[in-house]
């Protein structure tokens, strides 16, 4: 949390929620769509370079936000599961450690799940900002995100939240299950208390 000139605080949140969403983009759409997206999200100062350091929580939902209205609900879902997917490899591949992942690959998969989990809920700073996240282990594995930057003021008549999905996924189809795949099956932007994502392998 940062506190701007005493005012309220501000959730910041890690800038892979903002570059993989623009890198997706950009290998589907050109840059001329990034761009457009950028400018739309009030983010045309990221043009020159994306952004390395922790972002204002707003800022990514406004480029949720963008997205959908840029592209339709289609293929924003598209692009944000990408962008999970892409924030997963980059997660495997930067910040969380070789020996842990060997780890996790040897043991049965509950056990790896629940592993997975607490290294989660030890981050998830990092990805819902001010929000929420919370975990039920278990075949089926539930995880939640309660108020997070991703659907925030957002109304949907289904799931939005691909995003997460994506990035959940490629962790645990890595590190638990290589059949592992995750489902968002509720999500609050259509109403409900948490958005809920389902593992099952």
């Amino acid at each position: 949390m940062n506190l701007s000139q005493g005012g309220p605080a501000v959730a910041r949140v890690g800038p892979n929620a903002i570059i993989r969403v623009a890198e997706a983009l950009e290998e589907r759409h050109g840059p001329a769509a990034l761009a457009r997206l950028l400018d739309a999200a009030e983010l045309g100062h990221y043009r020159q370079a994306l952004p390395t350091e922790m972002v204002d929580e707003r800022e990514v939902t406004r480029v949720q936000t963008a997205l959908r209205e840029q592209l339709g609900l289609q293929e924003a879902h598209r692009i944000a599961r990408d962008a999970g997917l892409r924030t997963g490899d980059y997660l495997l591949a930067n910040r969380i450690p070789q020996p842990v992942q060997r780890i996790l690959e040897v043991l049965p998969a509950p056990l790896a799940s629940r592993v997975l989990i607490k290294a989660i809920q030890r981050n998830a700073w990092t990805f819902v900002g001010s929000g929420v996240f919370s975990a039920r282990p278990g075949r089926p594995t539930h995880l939640m995100v309660t108020n997070g930057p991703i659907c925030a003021d957002v109304r949907a008549d289904e799931p939005v939240c691909d995003f997460y999905a994506g990035s959940f996924e490629r962790l645990f189809s890595r590190l638990v299950h290589p059949r592992a795949r995750v489902s968002e099956i509720a999500c609050q932007a259509m109403g409900a208390q948490a958005c809920v994502f389902e593992v099952r392998w």
